[in-house]
């Protein structure tokens, strides 16, 4: 196994970063088109992922990656859950392309191995459990439901910031962390 230096580290982050943004913008984009995004050579990116399918499970791996960071970042475990989750949805409010690239059982990442038995799901759920149990949260709520709902937040956040609505980064966190507050108390 070869050690990468950090230049081929920086390289391979570019490739990444510009795979997701052109992703997200057109599912079809080929290697070639991530490697004009990127400023790379095709063959540079082809050095890097010999094939599409590299790529893809490169994202997915790395977006798991970058969301338990996040989650962890968030320390679910300390202090009220509202406070906890709303520290979760801005740990994740910047990874919501990359989320949204794994969402919705999209065909082009059916490599993804799914984040359904990962430990930082396992501890989301632990946290809103451990809301209703104590009344911070809606009790009336299902589990499940507002943990689909925290990941729709990613989901409308990201549309919010990229439509032509103009509306601010600043701005659609702001109302996603009011909406989260305002839908989950008792």
């Amino acid at each position: 196994m070869s050690v990468s230096t950090p230049a081929q580290e920086r390289t391979r982050r570019t490739i990444l970063d510009a795979a997701v943004r052109i992703l997200t913008r057109d599912l079809s984009a080929s290697l070639a088109d991530v490697a004009a995004e990127a400023g790379v050579g095709r063959t540079t990116v082809h050095r890097y992922f010999p094939e599409r399918n590299d790529l893809i499970v490169a994202i997915a791996a790395d977006t798991r990656d970058k969301l338990t960071a996040a989650q962890a970042r968030a320390r679910l475990h300390e202090g009220p859950t509202l406070d906890a989750l709303e520290r979760l949805c801005v740990e994740f409010f910047d990874l919501a392309g990359q989320q949204m690239l794994l969402a919705l059982d999209n065909p082009v990442f059916t490599t993804w191995s799914g984040w359904e038995d990962n430990p930082t799901e396992r501890e989301l759920r632990a946290t809103i459990d451990r809301g209703r149990d104590a009344g911070e949260l809606d009790a009336e709520l299902d589990t499940r439901w507002i943990e689909n709902l925290i990941w729709s937040f990613a989901y409308i956040a990201w549309i919010s910031v990229n439509d032509d609505t103009g509306m601010s980064r600043h701005l659609t966190l702001q109302n996603c962390l009011r909406t989260l507050r305002k839908a989950l108390a008792p």
